[in-house]
């Protein structure tokens, strides 16, 4: 995936949710609310994250160095990994405190009219930037499915982004019930169970953040479609088969492989350099991503009778 999907979604995200912080910390001081409150947490960190994705784009783009001879794609991964950990500990942890909190020590709502006004308002808000980033993602998404997307990508920015506005969106539906049933019963009980709920929620987008980009930062290989293209365009030409392969994303656009190819016997030193030349030619015409390509030449033994 190229940055530019990616950045649009950030960058609608992001000033969605600037504007619902602001509206929704002054509906807390207006009314109190503990999910109010834990909504406000939850959009700032939210805001914050989109800063950090940005600032992992940008810093990705530094040219590879000796100290990093393969570039710095990795800190989208990075950056993307420390997201989860914010959703994680300003998201879930503080509306897990918070919610608790009132659980234990009640207080009434004031003004909740305007509490219900607001996440109304932050809802359309919260509508238009998971919107567009699921415009982005359909755009590399294909035929998997939303989970497959987002459990498969190697790409970091769009899956953190729809979840955390598919996050955000029922965090505001929760907050939204919590407030509508303590404003209808009477009973404060309600708000802090809604601001419970929206810190379990968290939890658990944090927790699958986490797993993903964990697994992104120590190094995934090719998907199984592309290692086949990738194999199939190897073993043409004068190559007769790959003895083995290794493959690694060193960055969301950036694959590295390595491999072991059998090429035909008695071939001389320049037909040997050409055989290479051509066969990353052939993936690279298929899979554009395999930037980096690493071919060892040998003979075939396999097909050589042991004496």
């Amino acid at each position: 995936m190229s940055a530019g999907g990616g950045t649009k979604a950030i960058v609608a995200a992001l000033v969605a949710n600037a504007g619902i912080a602001v509206a929704k910390f002054i509906g807390f001081l207006i009314t109190g609310s503990s999910s109010m409150l834990a909504e406000s947490v939850h959009s700032v960190a939210d805001t914050s994250n989109q800063g950090l994705l940005l600032l992992g784009q940008k810093t990705a783009q530094r040219k590879a160095t000796r100290l990093h001879p393969f570039g710095f794609g990795r800190d989208r991964y990075f950056w993307s990994f420390v997201v989860a950990l914010m959703l994680f500990t300003l998201g879930s942890v503080f509306a897990l405190y918070e919610g608790i909190h009132k659980l234990q020590h009640p207080e009434e709502l004031s003004s909740p009219l305007v509490a219900v006004g607001i996440l109304v308002v932050a809802i359309g808000l919260e509508c238009y930037s998971f919107y567009t980033a699921i415009v982005e993602s359909k755009k590399i998404k294909g035929d998997a499915t939303w989970w497959q997307f987002i459990r498969n990508s190697r790409t970091p920015e769009l899956p953190v982004v729809l979840l955390e506005d598919a996050g955000a969106l029922i965090g505001l539906v929760l907050a939204l019930i919590g407030v509508s049933l303590a404003t209808i019963t009477g009973n404060p009980i309600f708000d802090a169970l809604g601001t419970v709920a929206i810190g379990v929620l968290l939890g658990i987008i944090a927790v699958i953040l986490i797993i993903e980009m964990k697994s992104l930062l120590i190094g995934e290989g090719a998907s199984d479609k592309d290692l086949d293209v990738i194999i199939d365009e190897l073993a043409a030409g004068k190559v007769q088969r790959v003895i083995h392969i290794k493959t690694q994303y060193i960055g969301p656009d950036e694959m590295l492989v390595a491999a072991k190819i059998a090429l035909e016997p008695r071939l001389s030193l320049d037909e040997v350099a050409q055989a290479i030349n051509d066969a990353e030619q052939r993936v690279r015409a298929k899979v554009p991503h395999a930037r980096l390509i690493y071919l060892e030449p040998d003979l075939d033994r396999s097909a050589v009778p042991s004496s």
